[in-house]
């Protein structure tokens, strides 16, 4: 029978101090939750968001005297964005998943938090490089390794089916030769692991020393939220605590070396989306829209946001562009068309092109069957293959050419 217990957790986290006053982080009630299962440890301590870069010392010394208890094999320390009049409390401000393996549970306390901040890190590698401008705020971006480039597939409102862009983009980009990793940062509304047909997918420990091991899929690594709570439960947080999830998310995961880091984010131009431009290494950034006015008028706002900080712009989609009836090959512009390409030209962004309004694209997401993967020949596949070369094209033009390029899965073809 295992004995660990909370309370022993707790004694051998009393020597660990707050470098503020010296005084224990369980005196002052910092820890916010200790979750056990089995022999795996997760504990949340609640820190002020504007110190959390600087207590990455705290947190890691944290993780070492959980890991020095007797029946412990794998701790991890999360540190908590919560306000620092709730510091000491004792009491979490909401929230009900953490990034580690499993939720806290820790006796009566809210489900788990997200981190605030994490390690401060040097940018390296070609995402480091090409994200520079976009990495403002006075904030250092993410260390993220290996990884050559970010791009992000954003909108202006939900909706326009960015979700389903996003999945078959990757796809599309991993079929002409490059390694590509898919992150839902979508926190309030994750959606990947059912369009990826990894609905009861876990991440798993890394041999790595604090790194969890993403599910994978048609050979796409992936990291959602989605992966640590019910599909059908809600996430309640506010945006700092929202985004130090998504920082962790980033940070704890064992991506390997990557072309690209394909991320899926949550519609709108808020709190998400701006620390993630400030804090990630960004190389670019996709726009999705449909062609009518109101979601060209939000596409036109989300652009715009990505430009105040500097990140540059790969070009604009146009979803759900018409219908063609299968049957008679009548076409259908249901949404208007064209409006996506008019702005684009109007913003001085690249046109990417036009993906149709189609039944088997939407079940195919649903299903977690991506077209790309069940019909690759098709001409549905071929657009989002077609747009996928201009973003490595656009890649290459930030980061530089690889040294070694593979050979394309897909013909290159004109479409439409």
């Amino acid at each position: 029978m295992n004995s660990l217990t909370r309370e022993t957790i707790l004694d051998a986290l009393k020597g660990v101090t707050d470098p503020a006053d010296g005084k224990s982080i369980v005196e002052k009630g910092m820890v916010q939750g200790v979750d056990i299962n089995g022999e795996n440890v997760t504990v949340m301590i609640g820190v002020d968001p504007e110190r959390g870069p600087a207590l990455e010392d705290l947190r890691q010394s944290a993780e070492r005297a959980v890991n020095g208890v007797n029946g412990v094999t794998t701790a991890r320390v999360a540190l908590t964005a919560e306000r620092r009049s709730n510091a000491g409390a004792g009491a979490s401000q909401g929230g009900n998943a953490t990034a580690g393996h499993s939720r806290a549970h820790d006796h009566g306390h809210s489900h788990g938090h997200s981190a605030a901040g994490g390690q401060g890190a040097r940018p390296a590698g070609g995402a480091g490089a090409a994200g520079g401008p976009g990495a403002g705020g006075g904030q250092r971006p993410l260390d993220l390794g290996a990884i050559r480039s970010v791009v992000t597939v954003a909108s202006g409102k939900g909706g326009v089916g960015k979700s389903t862009t996003s999945v078959n983009l990757a796809l599309s980009l991993a079929r002409q030769g490059l390694k590509v990793g898919l992150l839902d940062a979508d926190i309030y509304g994750p959606s990947l692991p059912r369009m990826m047909g990894l609905r009861t997918a876990k991440p798993t420990h890394s041999s790595k020393e604090g790194k969890i091991t993403p599910p994978s899929a048609f050979g796409i690594k992936i990291m959602s939220i989605g992966f640590m709570i019910d599909e059908e439960q809600p996430v309640i947080w506010r945006g700092p605590m929202a985004m130090g999830a998504l920082e962790q998310l980033l940070r704890d995961t064992d991506w390997g070396e990557l072309d690209v880091l394909v991320v899926d984010m949550p519609p709108g131009t808020g709190d998400i989306q701006l620390s993630m431009a400030q804090r990630v290494p960004v190389t670019g950034a996709v726009i999705v829209s449909t062609p009518q006015d109101v979601a060209l008028l939000d596409a036109r706002k989300g652009l715009n946001m990505f430009r105040k900080v500097n990140v540059p712009i790969f070009g604009l989609i146009e979803n759900m562009s018409y219908y063609q009836c299968p049957n008679c090959g009548h076409v259908d512009h249901v949404f208007d068309h064209g409006g996506a390409h008019k702005a684009a030209d109007e913003l001085g962004v690249p046109f990417l092109g036009e993906i149709p309004l189609d039944l088997k694209i939407r079940l195919g997401a649903d299903e977690g069957k991506p077209i790309i993967e069940t019909d690759p020949d098709g001409a549905h596949s071929q657009a989002y293959a077609n747009i996928a070369r201009q973003i490595a094209a656009s890649i290459d033009e930030q980061v530089g050419p690889k040294t070694k390029p593979k050979k394309s899965l897909f013909p290159k073809i004109s479409f439409r």
